[in-house]
């Protein structure tokens, strides 16, 4: 297997909801090339620092959580990658999200900031996923259907 072949996503293998099939092969990716992000403050200081190779924003927050500092940063987050045209996806369903995330990063003695999760392609090393390609998609349709940020649910699979 070469490092190209380790490196290609395919949703097919999963049958339950395939936009979050897709996102749980981009974040095991993108984890493995080193191009993931996690946590609202190291994602503010990334974008900061490289924002042109910031392709997805991933904004997760539960719908009964009504967390006014979180929000005041989401909607700074939105406004910088709608202005640098970063695809948002907004989920909810932390829980889930956590048992993603958390066994790619390893124990940590301090739970994970998995409010904001940000996916990077650098332009001297791009990767190919049709699964990334499958979560742009999903964004689009939501925008052309005047949902300026797409949601899904994580809880739902």
């Amino acid at each position: 297997m070469t490092l190209e072949d380790a490196d290609t996503c395919d949703n097919h293998t999963h049958e339950m909801h395939p936009v979050a099939s897709a996102l749980e092969q981009v974040l095991d990716v993108a984890h493995r090339r080193g191009s993931l992000t996690v946590g609202v403050y190291e994602s503010a200081k990334f974008m900061d620092r490289d924002p042109d190779s910031v392709v997805l924003c991933v904004l997760a927050a539960d719908p009964e959580v009504n967390d006014v500092a979180l929000n005041i940063h989401f909607t700074l987050i939105q406004a910088f990658c709608r202005d640098n045209d970063i695809n948002i996806l907004r989920v909810s369903g932390l829980q889930r999200l956590s048992e993603i995330v958390e066994p790619m990063i390893g124990p940590s003695s301090e739970p994970l900031d998995l409010h904001c999760i940000l996916i990077s392609i650098h332009h001297n090393n791009p990767w190919k996923c049709s699964s990334l390609e499958e979560v742009f998609n999903y964004c689009a349709e939501c925008r052309s259907r005047n949902q300026w940020i797409p949601f899904m649910s994580l809880m739902d699979w």
